[in-house]
């Protein structure tokens, strides 16, 4: 057995477990020994038969007989059963869509079982229950499992399943692998100075404890081991990353503090001290001669784009070296088409003074302004036209999507890269265009590399902003702007609905816009045992025009992210110029368009959203001087529940609402379909800001001595293979 062994060379795998491996994404013996368990099954009491009580979860131990494949009596789904008898008692178990059990246990084997006791017409059994071979039973209850007398038991790893296929049989599978002695020559790629400086187990001894614990203590020191390898590995990489971008040469922006104040005295709005700090911060980077690496953060409103114009503006205004004619050129990446459009109107409005060409490209059609024939307009152009005049120069400003990074976008002078919402682009897309080659004419000269900056709303953990953003210098923008009235936040309860209705019924009327907030986007299907029962953006639309605002019925609209790009745009613009007063979405609108006259929102099911998240979706009516409402409808009373929104009820900070989301909910919850692209294990590290110090130091350590990494072999063949995965990090 090899770890690049397929699955199934070694087992033998129904369709439906195969299509659950894929849906996990599991191919390799490898895969299988990386899928960890979530938790351990010692959390239930050891108890004899005799005691068991229906609806209990429960660990026994027996010797199992009269095991048996068979058909289920209704859907004739296959099936194992057998009976467990221990001194006290019988109890009977069956397996569903697990026929093999039968085949892998033998009868009269000792068994440990775990699961959920049912009553069936008075008749007590386990459905579904976990089970394991025991060579011995134990002599007692509790601590005694590991003692001398008793069999030294390990815990029961439960691990993360999928329709098809069960934690039982990555249980059995994993026993397999590990008792085939592939861990026998297994080589370590951290350094074993690092393993003993931190008291962390060598990856053979990690990978035995995580699977087969005989106590928990081994569980906790291999999970903090391999929290700590991901952490480290994609520190080494960014920092590797960060290395390389120095060593090339960059443009050198020499503009004077009073030349950029003067472009910022044109803002119909006083600039913060932390906007001007930011403002700062990129104009040192722009006069270091590296390219500059930097992620700006700051809360929906802050005015991270201005800082972005006020930069562009000290590009757009310098001449390439060496000349005393043309511009530098800047691109801004969006990553929706009505937010490229969006900035496009922001760029027009701060450069229209300086007689400049700026330039918008998406999938769907590209624009210029000024247009020939209005100099105060803008005007449609083909996209042949469009990339003519990015490549030789003629347009210092260009605004797009994803049609950015195509090939055939090509510019002169290529020497400052914008980026909105960082965390909705993939590394490999933000590479692509910070890499964008500029026309040399073609010499031998070396490619200067454009200054680089990432901009964020999405409140960010520090461990997180560590790790993720490793290669990125962070500037923080945490004032609003002078003016801007503190949203006000109320926690509503079912028994409040009415009251809150009639609030909201005064802003429309008086010519303001709603959001409405729902976790689904159509209504859960109640036969099915798993479903979330949460309000959905279609019946909820419905409602809200059939039952409270029925004189708004026409200008209702909804929005979700299975709506095809067009109808979605088509939707957001209709809301912005007015015509649609209610939009009942789901999260999707967390980063949206600026719509200033949306001054209330509404969020069904809170208890389902993160505290970041809220914040950010609280932030899309933070767009005026007008007073705005946030509306928080929970239907949950528990007090964890309580703590949590009345945490956001009472901060308009999102920076601690994120570390206070990470604490409270843990970083299973931050996680959200890993879109940060690091594992469950690897985010328990960011619980743990000394962990993730400790591996930013050992990272950064490691290239002061071997910038290369020559030395360690084990790691620059780990690190391909993760770039070979392409973990994405935003």
């Amino acid at each position: 057995m090899q770890f690049t062994d397929l699955i199934e060379k070694h087992f033998r795998l129904q369709d439906s477990q195969k299509k659950a491996l894929k849906k996990i994404g599991l191919k390799t013996i490898e895969d299988l020994l990386y899928h960890f368990p979530t938790r351990y099954g010692d959390t239930s009491e050891m108890k004899n038969i005799s005691s068991l009580i229906a609806g209990e979860t429960a660990v026994i131990f027996g010797r199992i007989n009269g095991l048996k494949t068979g058909k289920a009596f209704i859907k004739r789904t296959p099936i194992s059963e057998g009976v467990i008898e221990d001194e006290t008692g019988k109890i009977k178990c069956i397996w569903f869509h697990q026929p093999y059990i039968a085949k892998m246990v033998q009868d009269g084997a000792l068994v440990r079982v775990e699961g959920k006791v049912s009553d069936r017409k008075g008749v007590l059994g386990m459905m579904n229950p976990k089970i394991e071979v025991v060579g011995k039973l134990p002599t007692g209850v509790g601590d005694s499992l590991f003692g001398e007398e008793g069999e030294a038991h390990s815990l029961y790893p439960v691990y993360p399943e999928s329709q098809g296929i069960t934690s039982n049989w990555f249980y059995h599978a994993v026993q397999k692998i590990l008792g085939s002695g592939i861990l026998d020559n297994l080589l370590d790629s951290i350094p074993d100075y690092i393993l003993k400086t931190y008291n962390l187990p060598s990856l053979t001894t990690a990978l035995v404890w995580i699977h087969a614990p005989l106590k928990k203590e081994h569980a906790v020191s291999a999970r903090k081991r391999f929290a700590f390898e991901e952490v480290f590995y994609i520190q080494l990489q960014k920092k590797k990353d960060r290395l390389l971008w120095q060593k090339e040469p960059a443009f050198v922006i020499e503009k004077t503090p009073a030349e950029i104040e003067q472009f910022v005295k044109r803002f119909p709005f006083t600039a913060t001290e932390a906007q001007k700090k930011a403002i700062e911060a990129i104009m040192t980077d722009f006069r270091s001669g590296h390219a500059m690496s930097r992620l700006l953060e700051g809360d929906v409103g802050s005015g991270k784009t201005a800082v972005a114009a006020s930069t562009a503006y000290s590009i757009i205004t310098s001449h390439p070296k060496g000349q005393d004619f043309g511009n530098l050129q800047v691109t801004y990446m969006a990553p929706t088409e009505i937010l490229a459009k969006q900035h496009f109107e922001s760029f027009i409005q701060y450069f229209t003074y300086l007689n400049i060409n700026i330039g918008l490209i998406t999938g769907k059609e590209c624009r210029k302004f000024p247009s020939k024939t209005n100099p105060k307009e803008w005007t449609h152009i083909s996209k042949p036209q469009l990339l003519k005049w990015v490549e030789n120069g003629e347009i210092p400003i260009l605004i797009g999507t994803h049609a950015l990074i195509q090939k055939n976008v090509k510019f002169k002078h290529l020497a400052y890269v914008i980026i909105d919402e960082q965390h909705r682009f993939g590394t490999a897309q933000r590479q692509k265009l910070a890499q964008k080659p500029t026309d040399l004419k073609k010499t031998d000269k070396p490619n200067i590399n454009p200054h680089l900056l990432s901009m964020t709303a999405t409140p960010i953990p520090r461990t997180l902003a560590l790790t993720i953003y490793g290669d990125l210098d962070l500037t923080l923008l945490d004032q609003m702007p002078t003016g801007r009235k503190p949203i006000i936040t109320e926690i509503v309860l079912p028994g409040e609905r009415e009251n809150t209705y009639t609030k909201i019924k005064k802003e429309l009327i008086a010519g303001r816009q709603l959001y409405v907030i729902c976790p689904r986007i159509d209504e859960p299907d109640p036969t099915k045992e798993m479903a979330v029962i949460a309000k959905s953006v279609t019946e909820e639309a419905e409602r809200l025009e059939r039952d409270v605002f029925p004189e708004y019925k026409d200008k209702i609209g909804i929005l979700h992210s299975k709506m095809l790009p067009a109808d979605k745009e088509y939707v957001m613009q209709e809301f912005k110029d007015g015509k649609i007063k209610i939009l009942v979405a789901t999260s999707v609108v967390e980063v949206g368009v600026n719509v200033p006259n949306a001054t209330v929102i509404i969020i069904e099911g809170a208890e389902r959203f993160g505290l970041a998240q809220l914040h950010q979706l609280r932030g899309r009516v933070i767009r005026s001087n007008d007073q705005a409402y946030c509306y928080i409808f929970a239907d949950s009373k528990t007090q964890k529940t309580v703590d949590r929104l009345k945490a956001f009820k009472n901060s308009s900070n999102g920076f601690e609402l994120a570390e206070f989301d990470l604490k409270l909910r843990g970083p299973g919850e931050l996680s959200g379909n890993r879109q940060w692209g690091i594992s469950d294990i690897g985010m328990e590290a960011l619980r743990n800001l000394k962990m993730v110090e400790a591996a930013r130091t050992e990272a950064e350590y490691l290239l002061t001595q071997d910038e290369t990494l020559s030395s360690f072999p084990l790691l620059i063949t780990k690190l391909t293979h993760r770039k070979e995965d392409e973990i994405h990090f935003e």
